[in-house]
């Protein structure tokens, strides 16, 4: 027999226990099925609710559509790259801000989209350092891009690195030094990043199949399939793979900056006039060495010239072969890439410039010159373009005393990278001056933190062979411009 009092007990902790499990926060959720495979204890509608976002009504995403709901609770998928989490999948790993291709910069950790920066730093990727040891000119000297302005015009410079203008908060204007505006990709009519049928990177629209043109505003009244059949080369390659296909017709890409005659053209860009040019100049309409006429990258010679490229007279008196092994250098290339070749016999460019000679042009005594001008450093003289030092003293071009002056913490002091790490891992220190290691022969800058396969390349050359790479990018000799140096903007060759 139970005391008295006992039921009037027993209800009144009931209803404290269902008060208390009320009171629980929804993020915990103690079993609502009875057992695996059973009924959800839950209603339809309220299942929904508990996964969907505060606010959202109903019909709206469920689990922020990163994942399925499964009786009140989100369980969240990987359907792209990166790691979707939270109560409502409404994290995502792979959305926080980065720096120089870092995440957070390497000075935050990323928290649910958003960073958070260790002490000493803030910005959105957690970029910009409270405190500043740097002078203004070496902060701004740092914040110039391949122009030499200061955050493209299109920000400030803080301590070395660009804080971009975006007044209206929108993080248009973005990248390492404010050079991606995607202001750029805005439909005037629709106000849609690409209309809407594409994605923008760094001003640029790419769109998605089936749409064209610079805001993705054009949809193609042919099939994908039939616009990359109509496109598709002799060769197999889609506009030779020197254009882009534009529902169904090719865009060829084209060299010539004035826009007036591409030097690439055809229905699938099939023709290239550069195939045409002994030395490739797009400034120039030197087709042929100038005997004969570019037809589709080949050359119809005139009466007494012959040769790929119509570079051999009648009148000489070897073969094309003959002339080719004549001029062909140990670098396999025609006159060491720096001359013309007429009859076996090459002529060196720049014309008159004696700092280039040899037989197949192969010394270039411009390679023992340093940045100031300075010939193998003052400490050695050049032979057929290379440093032949001086005593107590090495390196490329001379650079390096052999003897040294200052302590080995001094010397130390002057190799650290921005990290604390000397000559950047790639090289050693000496004398207060990195050298950079042997092996890596495209490490290079007083720090070795520069990459010469960087620098643009031309007929295989870094840089063409007419300048030097520094921190990849090309300083072109006299007489050349372009981004690899391959264009001549001197007097006619002889």
């Amino acid at each position: 027999m139970r005391p008295a009092g006992f039921g009037n007990f027993w209800l009144l902790a009931s209803s404290l226990l269902v008060a208390g499990l009320s009171a629980v926060p929804q993020s915990f959720s103690p079993s609502l099925r009875i057992g695996p495979g059973a009924a959800c204890r839950l209603s339809r509608a309220e299942s929904e609710r508990r996964c969907r976002a505060p606010g959202q009504p109903p019909g709206g995403a469920l689990c922020h559509g990163r994942g399925r709901c499964d009786c009140g609770v989100c369980i969240c998928h990987v359907s792209e790259p990166g790691v979707f989490f939270g109560p409502l999948c409404e994290c995502h790993e792979w959305v926080c801000d980065t720096y120089d291709g870092s995440t957070c910069a390497g000075h935050g950790k990323c928290d649910c989209g958003k960073c958070k920066c260790d002490e000493g730093w803030f910005g959105d990727a957690c970029q910009y350092p409270t405190h500043c040891d740097l002078t203004k000119k070496k902060s701004n000297q740092m914040c110039k891009n391949s122009q030499d302005v200061v955050c493209s015009n299109a920000g400030t410079c803080h301590c070395g690195r660009c804080m971009c203008d975006n007044p209206d908060g929108n993080s248009l204007v973005y990248g390492k030094f404010c050079e991606c505006d995607d202001r750029e990709c805005i439909d005037e009519e629709t106000e849609e990043i690409c209309g809407g049928h594409g994605k923008c990177y760094c001003g640029n629209c790419y769109c998605e199949a089936g749409w064209h043109g610079d805001k993705c505003e054009f949809q193609c009244d042919i099939t994908p399939w039939e616009s990359k059949r109509r496109c598709t080369s002799p060769d197999g390659q889609i506009c030779s793979n020197r254009g882009t296909c534009v529902c169904g017709e090719c865009s060829c890409h084209d060299v010539d900056p004035t826009g007036d005659w591409g030097d690439i053209h055809g229905d699938t860009c099939e023709c290239d006039e550069r195939d045409c040019r002994a030395v490739y100049d797009r400034y120039s309409d030197d087709f042929c060495s100038g005997h004969g006429q570019c037809n589709c990258g080949r050359c119809d010679c005139k009466a007494g010239w012959y040769g790929k490229k119509c570079e051999h007279p009648r009148s000489c008196p070897l073969s094309a072969e003959e002339s080719i092994r004549k001029c062909q250098g140990s670098s396999g290339l025609l006159c060491s890439g720096r001359g013309k070749c007429e009859c076996g016999k090459c002529t060196c460019y720049p014309p008159g410039d004696p700092r280039v000679y040899g037989k197949t042009c192969e010394c270039d005594g411009r390679r023992c010159e340093g940045l100031d001008g300075t010939v193998c450093g003052g400490h050695g003289t050049c032979s057929c373009g290379r440093c032949v030092c001086e005593r107590g003293w090495f390196g490329a071009l001379c650079q390096h005393p052999r003897k040294c002056n200052m302590t080995e913490e001094q010397s130390k002091s002057l190799c650290e990278s921005a990290d604390g790490v000397l000559c950047s891992g790639k090289g050693s220190c000496h004398c207060g001056k990195c050298i950079c290691s042997a092996e890596e022969w495209y490490v290079s800058g007083e720090l070795c933190d520069c990459d010469d396969r960087d620098c643009d390349q031309h007929d295989g050359l870094i840089c063409t062979g007419n300048g030097i790479c520094s921190c990849g990018n090309c300083e072109c000799w006299r007489g050349w411009n372009g981004n690899a140096c391959e264009i001549w903007l001197g007097p006619d060759y002889p």
